[in-house]
């Protein structure tokens, strides 16, 4: 029943291999190594890929890998433990060859395994005939309570689920009896809630301010417009209002700040994360002291001795770990797949005599959160530019996010630094639901255009608006606008979308429409740095719904991350690594302020050293 099991080094080689098939083993096991091993994932033991369900143990003395593929419509109940018999008896029986590091050899282990396989089935049997044992008292929550947790007292705040206090007595014949409430003390209880809700409710009524009665003098008021104290009153209204779209004087309004132009050009520069300077690396130890223990003998605090980690001795660590991502934001269940994998990486190793169970943990972890964050392919979306212009066709980036995250204003910084390099670009305003969206890219095109005019490109312009009102199709502007782009020879279009909730599902069949249809060879979630837990939700779904809704066989989906609003969150930065973690998509741009020039790149070492803090 199993496909395929296999046993291999941490570095590439295999020493044992057993296969139904020979074309599941190189596609199934690459396919593990590269989203689960080298993605610092391997806090589930379990993986999918095509029809194929993997289950996997790691042996981190040996730095081995024993990898089970059954397939995954059928439930082995008995695969967990088939994995750790051939553990243990692979361990056992090879431990000289393992010590000696000749992991080149044959290996003579399939009648241990056939053995140990048969074994595994029939104690399956075995277990599938016993019936199922009802839990008991000691093993349920309610046993861990207390009777004095149960107890309601004065002046403590009552929970939804009020707890009801029932007298016991023993009888003659040695049973507990319950006295059950009287009348008289329902009817005395309600009284007293009666009471307290009548006189709560004279409070608010005494605060309320006595109607004033209008006189008809009042009622013939209307109100005036209001004069303005600086600029000579009500005749400069019109100056005023900019709903009017007035292209002849728009330039001439526009005070362009010459200083942003030159300060985008070329790549763009890494983020820089303050954190606050520790004098001494934190320690995450179990049972922390109030004061710092001091003598000769201080420096054996923590120490190991040659052992080998496991579970229970690095819990406590993993748990103050968890604690502190949580803090910095990462998010919850994020941050336990994080310490569960660094716990799965690091049970059984051997520490050597001056290491400690904390230090180890966080050394671990913070290369874990480095190569979490570190791309997993190149990011040069200027060369993409370059090359999509050499094959004739303008390179296409999407935006899509919730609401009010800044996808209007990130692209307007990223409008921005393309120009600055030259790139000539339009803007197709697919927003077509939010009020003021189609004037707001109308208000960047003119400010970039001032900061970038013609004259200084050779008489090109630089930034163009396609837009075609509200209350059209979203899918269709856009394929016009890519189609207008490529006749006029324009760089880069930059196709801005309404923002929806991730569980607005006739929005989100839209978004995968214009995805589908136009293709787009970058698509950018954009997300606030502000996000914890949320920020899983919304990656989550937004990338099911592409794949949903996509009707293909390949969909698109999301491709890199915008992180924006990066400049109000001091060091709690762990909603990159969320975000990161969730798509296995690099953060390509990060959003630090207001301007057009508040744009960086992610800098993983710096992100991890300020979430480590």
């Amino acid at each position: 029943m199993l496909d395929l099991f296999s046993i291999f080094s941490k570095g590439g080689i295999v020493l044992w291999c057993f296969q139904s098939t020979s074309d599941i083993f190189t596609p199934s096991v690459n396919a593990l190594i590269r989203s689960v091993i080298l993605q610092e994932r391997t806090g589930n033991n379990t993986f999918n890929h095509n029809a194929l369900t993997l289950q996997y143990k790691l042996d981190n003395e040996f730095e081995l890998v024993f990898v089970v593929a059954y397939q995954r419509i059928l439930q082995l109940s008995y695969v967990d433990k088939f994995l750790n018999d051939i553990h243990l008896e692979f361990r056992d029986k090879y431990k000289n060859e393992l010590q000696g590091a000749q992991h080149i050899m044959d290996f003579d282990f399939k009648t241990t395994f056939d053995k140990i396989l048969k074994g595994c089935e029939v104690w399956a049997k075995s277990q599938a005939k016993i019936p199922k044992q009802m839990r008991t008292f000691e093993d349920s929550q309610k046993s861990k309570k207390t009777v004095a947790s149960m107890i309601e007292r004065k002046g403590e705040e009552k929970s939804k689920k009020s707890v009801k206090i029932v007298e016991t007595k023993i009888n003659s014949n040695g049973k507990v009896e319950e006295s059950p409430e009287t009348d008289e003390d329902v009817i005395a209880a309600n009284r007293a809630k009666l009471a307290q809700k009548l006189a709560s409710k004279n409070k608010k009524e005494t605060k309320k301010s006595p109607k004033v009665t209008k006189s008809p003098v009042a009622e013939e008021r209307v109100k005036q417009p209001r004069v303005w104290a600086l600029g000579g009153g009500a005749r400069d209204l019109p100056a005023l209002d900019f709903s009017t779209d007035r292209p002849e004087d728009a330039d001439h309004r526009i005070n362009a700040d010459t200083q942003l132009v030159g300060q985008m050009t070329g790549a763009i520069r890494d983020l820089e994360v303050e954190s606050e300077e520790s004098s001494e690396d934190e320690e995450y130890d179990a049972k922390p002291s109030p004061k710092k223990s001091g003598g000769m003998f201080s420096i054996f605090k923590g120490l190991v001795g040659s052992k080998a980690l496991t579970e229970e001795s690095m819990r406590p660590v993993l748990d103050k770990m968890r604690d502190h991502l949580i803090a910095k934001n990462v998010a919850a269940d994020i941050a336990n797949k994080l310490c569960d994998s660094v716990a799965s990486k690091l049970e059984g190793k051997v520490l050597g005599t001056f290491d400690s169970v904390a230090k180890t943990i966080k050394t671990t972890l913070t290369e874990s959160l480095v190569q979490i964050l570190s791309p997993k392919r190149r990011v040069d979306i200027l060369r993409d530019c370059m090359h999509a212009k050499q094959q004739g066709r303008p390179y296409v980036m999407a935006f899509c996010g919730v609401n009010g995250v800044g996808k209007s204003t990130n692209l307007a910084k990223i409008c921005f630094w393309l120009i600055e390099n030259d790139m000539s670009v339009l803007i197709a305003a697919c927003d077509t639901f939010r009020a003021g969206a189609v004037e707001q890219l109308r208000t960047h095109t003119r400010h970039l255009n001032a900061l970038h005019p013609d004259a200084r490109h050779g008489g090109r312009k630089m930034v163009h608006l396609y837009e075609k009102g509200y209350g059209k199709d979203a899918a269709g502007i856009a394929m016009e606008a890519i189609k207008f782009a490529s006749d006029s020879k324009i760089d880069v279009v930059l196709v801005d979308t309404a923002g929806r909730m991730q569980d607005n599902e006739p929005l989100m069949r839209a978004l995968a429409k214009l995805i589908k249809v136009n293709e787009p060879d970058m698509v950018l979630f954009v997300g606030e740095a502000l996000v914890g837990n949320e920020a899983v939700d919304q990656l989550v779904k937004f990338n099911q719904a592409l794949a949903d809704h996509s009707s293909s066989t390949n969909p698109h989906m999301i491709d890199g991350i915008v992180l924006t609003k990066f400049d109000t969150i001091d060091d709690k930065v762990g909603a990159a690594i969320s975000m990161t973690y969730i798509t296995g998509q690099p953060i390509v741009f990060v959003g630090t302020g207001q301007t057009y020039t508040d744009l960086k790149a992610l800098n993983a070492n710096a992100v991890v050293h300020a979430l480590m803090k």
